[in-house]
């Protein structure tokens, strides 16, 4: 097995959870140029509102995409957007990625702003 057909392996398991508890997921992923994250609702048809730093604004603000101030301004924009439209508690979805440099730059500044998970 390929590294992405592990990594796909590990998010499965965890969606199920997910699922299995109806929460809406505050999905992450990342690339070696961009980070993006997505909440999406329990069914898993909709995404209710995304971040990414492919955004113009945010490629104003960043020098670059990939690293750990990339994801924290994208943190806290999430963050900033989920509270808009009333949601509060999330279930984070890493995607199979492990928790640290990026990935655990962006969850600690969604909960800097108020996200719960």
């Amino acid at each position: 097995m390929d590294k992405k057909i592990r990594r796909l392996r590990r998010a499965r398991k965890s969606r199920a959870k997910f699922a299995e508890l109806g929460a809406i997921r505050l999905c992450v992923h990342r690339s070696n140029s961009h980070i993006y994250a997505q909440l999406i609702d329990p069914s898993g048809a909709r995404v209710l509102t995304s971040a990414s730093t492919l955004e113009r604004e945010v490629r104003e603000q960043i020098k670059s995409g990939g690293n750990v101030d990339a994801a924290r301004l994208i943190g806290q924009r999430i963050a900033e957007r989920a509270k808009a439209i009333g949601v509060d508690r999330v279930a984070f979805d890493r995607a199979g990625f492990a928790y640290h440099g990026r990935v655990k730059a962006l969850a600690d500044a969604a909960r800097e702003h108020g996200l719960q998970f």
